[in-house]
């Protein structure tokens, strides 16, 4: 199963919509986001591209329940409060915005853990568990939207940046 990681992507909508349109074309048929979409509208374009999101707030989630109202105009779309675990593609999996929010003994027991706040991509192994964070999906702070693509079959990890796919229309931000 092909999976789309986002995280940090803190409203830039051109962004987002164009690293779902990436992902969509690759197969991913859902995206676990690690956090920060920032404000409600944020996720129009999951919306909009009906595609399927789980999702936990982030740091800059500041309108919880404004964001949770918004998501529920879509379908498939369900957010958690940090850190949230569960099944996916026959893996256990943890997401969680910040690595810290989660105990050494929670990230072991869990097959994939999917993580943000730092705005930089990562993978690493601890023991049997694969730890990813896709980096920034705004590009506000590295310069370039980013996500990843996971196969749950052979834990493989497709890190992109925007720049590479030609895709970030020149518009005006929100």
């Amino acid at each position: 199963m092909l999976v789309g990681l986002l995280s940090d992507t803190h409203d830039r909508l051109p962004a987002i919509r164009a690293l779902l349109q990436y992902m969509q074309e690759r197969g991913v048929g859902i995206v676990l986001h690690a956090g920060d979409y920032c404000a409600p509208f944020s996720l129009k374009p999951f919306i909009e591209l009906n595609m399927p999101m789980v999702g936990v707030f982030g740091r800059n989630d500041g309108d919880r329940e404004g964001i949770r109202a918004y998501a529920q105009q879509g379908m498939g779309i369900e957010l958690f409060e940090s850190p949230h675990s569960f099944e996916l593609g026959g893996q256990r999996m943890l997401l969680v915005h910040d690595l810290v929010d989660a105990s050494p003994r929670s990230l072991e027991s869990h097959g994939v853990v999917v993580h943000g706040f730092s705005h930089r991509e990562e993978m690493m192994i601890r023991g049997e568990t694969l730890i990813v964070n896709p980096g920034e999906g705004c590009g506000w702070l590295h310069g370039e939207p980013g996500g990843a693509i996971l196969d749950t079959d052979t834990k493989d990890v497709h890190f992109f940046k925007l720049k590479d796919v030609h895709r970030l229309e020149a518009s005006t931000e929100p």
